[in-house]
């Protein structure tokens, strides 16, 4: 009999990725399909919402085709998406209401504002903070604006939540209406302790419950998606930072798990017991079988959307970026300071207006080591906000995008003064997807062993950042 294999699906910010994996987490193929993105005044981020399902449809199929005979071992499928996205659908006809409105959306922050009063309550019950980057400003600005939306609301036609139940309902030949615990829990209608929607908030946001999908956990019976000519059943749902977190096997709690992506977020598991921090998230990661899984969590939210915004200002292409990257982060010894506030200040601070802007003269190529160094100082921030709350942390795992970049790493680890490891398969979502789905085995080798990045001292690197520090200090106090 042939060995199992396990499909993930990885539904990113800029594309769609498929992947093959044996049962010792090998790469037996994959595949990937580029996405648009929409970005328009009001702050407003969108994706095509028929592109985003056909994507996924075609990595996977691209994919299975690259496996060969192979496929025929394939067990089960996994999907993760991107945790705060959002859609509105026709429950009966399955046509899409309203485009994906992508995490990074906050053209509602000024509507959400309205809630001020209600924070702390909202924290304690979601694990979240009051953001219009969250699913329910997104779902009461498309019930108030989008008059398809408002009419299938009427004719009791409208279905609506999280990016993953979307495409769970569009991809599987049940079209079941369900919602894991991940991307449920980044609506800010989801209790973390109760796992379910919360009657409470779905008041105070006027969304009827009858609108959203079911809440089921992690691993469940999602249905069937037909790929090729193969019925494969989708096992595993779950968050693109909660898969991330089991790529490399079992988390484990004296470990800080950060990666690199859009945004930015460092996760310290927590295990069976929720911890309440005032200025970080708690969020579920897992839930199957009575288990349930929870990490303290910060999010940085201007990462490779703040190098993308910067060289679009600045009019350098990003093929130049990416070309360039490392050499310029080795060679630049004095860059200038950057206060990154793209997409709003997150953790610990939660700004959402946070005015960026860059401290001190440089060329072009020096303000792009701004940014990236703005990415790792604000890192920082969040590692110094979670250290309370946890046990001692001995390293840290980086993946996503930006992590091959070795002076970015390396910085990371100058200023934790802790060794940084980063694996050779960086793209963690799928890797994570497919350990869930081989049923999380105590064998899960990495093919080829990572690199690590011992802590130096860097006199230079220190400095700037405590001169960021006071710069980012005296801005807020301004505001």
């Amino acid at each position: 009999m042939s060995e199992a294999l396990y499909l993930a699906l990885d539904q990113g910010g800029h594309a769609s990725r498929a992947m093959v994996f044996d049962g010792r987490g090998r790469v037996i193929s994959q595949a990937s399909v580029n996405i648009g993105v929409w970005q328009g005044e009001g702050q407003r981020v969108e994706h095509d919402a028929g592109e985003l399902v056909a994507s996924v449809r075609q990595a996977a199929e691209a994919a299975l085709e690259l496996a060969g005979e192979q496929r025929q071992a394939i067990r089960c499928v996994g999907l993760a998406t991107q945790r705060s996205s959002l859609a509105c659908w026709d429950r009966i006809t399955g046509e899409a209401l309203s485009p994906v409105i992508s995490w990074q959306d906050r053209r509602a922050a000024a509507e959400i504002a309205a809630f001020e009063s209600s924070r702390s309550m909202i924290h304690e019950r979601t694990g979240l903070m009051l953001s219009a980057h969250y699913g329910a400003s997104k779902l009461r600005w498309c019930l108030r604006h989008l008059p398809q939306v408002k009419q299938a609301a009427i004719q009791k036609r409208l279905a609506c939540g999280p990016l993953a139940s979307y495409l769970i309902y569009r991809l599987a030949k049940e079209r079941p209406l369900l919602a894991d615990p991940a991307n449920a829990s980044r609506t800010l209608l989801w209790n973390f302790r109760d796992l379910d929607w919360d009657a409470r908030l779905l008041q105070l946001f006027a969304i009827e419950a009858a609108l959203l999908p079911r809440c089921v956990p992690s691993r469940h019976d999602y249905g069937t998606l037909n790929l090729r000519d193969q019925a494969i059943p989708l096992a595993v749902v779950n968050g693109d930072q909660s898969a991330a977190l089991f790529a490399f096997g079992e988390p484990r709690p004296e470990i800080t798990y950060i990666n690199v992506g859009t945004g930015a977020f460092v996760q310290r598991l927590l295990g069976g017991t929720p911890v309440f921090a005032e200025r970080l998230l708690t969020s579920v990661v897992w839930q199957e079988a009575g288990q349930v899984m929870y990490v303290l969590e910060g999010t940085v939210n201007g990462a490779g959307s703040a190098l993308a915004q910067i060289t679009q200002t600045l009019g350098i292409p990003a093929e130049t970026l990416q070309a360039h990257a490392e050499e310029w982060l080795a060679r630049c010894a004095d860059p200038p300071l950057f206060l990154n506030g793209v997409s709003g200040l997150g953790s610990p601070y939660w700004i959402a207006d946070f005015p960026s802007r860059f401290v001190g003269p440089g060329e072009d190529w020096e303000q792009l080591v701004a940014v990236f160094e703005s990415i790792v100082f604000l890192l920082m921030e969040n590692i110094h906000a979670l250290a309370p709350h946890t046990v001692p942390s001995q390293h840290i795992v980086i993946t996503g995008g930006l992590s091959v970049l070795d002076g970015l790493c390396q910085r990371l680890a100058d200023l934790a003064r802790q060794p940084v490891y980063r694996p050779v398969q960086c793209e963690a979502t799928a890797r994570g997807t497919a350990f869930l789905l081989a049923g999380r085995p105590d064998h899960w080798p990495e093919p080829v062993p990572g690199i690590w990045f011992e802590p130096q001292a860097d006199a230079g690197l220190e400095a700037r950042y405590r001169r960021w520090q006071s710069a980012l200090s005296e801005t807020i106090a301004d505001l």
